[in-house]
């Protein structure tokens, strides 16, 4: 059995809670810290039940980024977190995600009870990844004692229950099945609590979805429409027509938005150059770099920097 690691309370939450999370440091000091799920995670899954007093393996008062999924149902309490730039609150019975590219860390948490649930990526299937993103951006209000409400629980007491059982592979496949439980069950209640004209998975919006995936992965490198419309194998105004009838934006301005979002976080969390973070994201011209940068934000990058950080 590992032992729990002891590192002191961080000081700007609330006095009135203690909030904890597992995770180990992987990236060097130049770059946006990113941590790994917990050594204590089992099948790729860690839970922890917020009214437990848990030490926690690093600072999550300090903005970072992690490798895996965070899900947290919150019964009560009041909290308050970072997201990209984004302060998001809640205090009523609550699910939060936060997705692994995410820089976030918590400005304050007041009478924690729940759960907080982080599992690998890997465990999600694509499809409800999917919607996750496109509808699990911002906390989903709860109403306590709704059949949702109470199977929820019942998962996350039922994970919370094996998790601390002897590891083996009918305990794996138990949590395993709880996890895809609980994932299809926010799944379900974000479709039935949605328009139905919204959620109807046209054509367009399967390309759309495709096409988020798509630069998810490749934006650092493919920075043409061409390139996302020759792997959704359709026309690059086909493509274009798609994305800007369901978003309002252009593929190339989706293409610009990502790359300068991630922009932004290194220039506020790490201390790279503008020259190396031009590089990094795959623009071989600092100069035009630049000059997108302060298209889309009205600021330098060295000047957002200065505003923001300095």
């Amino acid at each position: 059995m590992l032992s729990k690691p002891t590192f002191a309370k961080r000081q700007n939450v609330s006095d009135t809670t203690q909030l904890y999370i597992f995770g180990n440091l992987k990236h060097t000091q130049k770059n946006i810290a990113e941590y790994l799920l917990s050594p204590l995670a089992k099948g790729g899954i860690h839970i922890v039940n917020m009214q437990n007093e848990i030490r926690e393996e690093h600072d999550i008062s300090e903005p970072h980024r992690d490798n895996h999924f965070l899900v947290m149902f919150a019964t009560s309490g009041h909290f308050t977190f970072n997201i990209d730039f984004k302060e998001v609150s809640f205090s009523e019975p609550t699910l939060f995600c936060v997705f692994p590219e995410q820089v976030h860390h918590i400005i304050d948490a007041q009478t924690p009870k729940g759960w907080i649930i982080s599992f690998d990526p890997s465990l999600i299937d694509e499809e409800i990844k999917q919607l996750f993103e496109s509808k699990f951006s911002a906390p989903i209000s709860l109403a306590p004692k709704s059949d949702f409400y109470l199977q929820s629980f019942t998962f996350l007491n039922l994970l919370e229950n094996l998790q601390s059982k002897s590891a083996n592979k009918y305990i794996f496949k138990s949590i395993h099945s709880l996890l895809t439980a609980f994932l299809n069950s926010i799944a379900n209640n974000i479709i039935v609590t949605s328009p139905i004209e919204k959620i109807n998975e046209t054509r367009g919006r399967i390309i759309k979805d495709t096409f988020y995936q798509l630069l998810k992965q490749n934006y650092k490198t493919w920075k043409h429409p061409s390139q996302y419309a020759s792997a959704l194998a359709i026309s690059v105004a086909h493509l274009n027509d798609t994305v800007k009838a369901l978003t309002g934006n252009s593929v190339s301005t989706h293409i610009q938005q990502t790359s300068i979002l991630e922009a932004k976080r290194q220039l506020y969390f790490t201390n790279k150059s503008v020259k190396e973070i031009a590089y990094d994201l795959g623009y071989d011209e600092p100069v035009y770099f630049g000059k997108l940068f302060k298209k889309l934000t009205n600021h330098t990058p060295l000047a957002f920097r200065q505003q923001f950080r300095d």
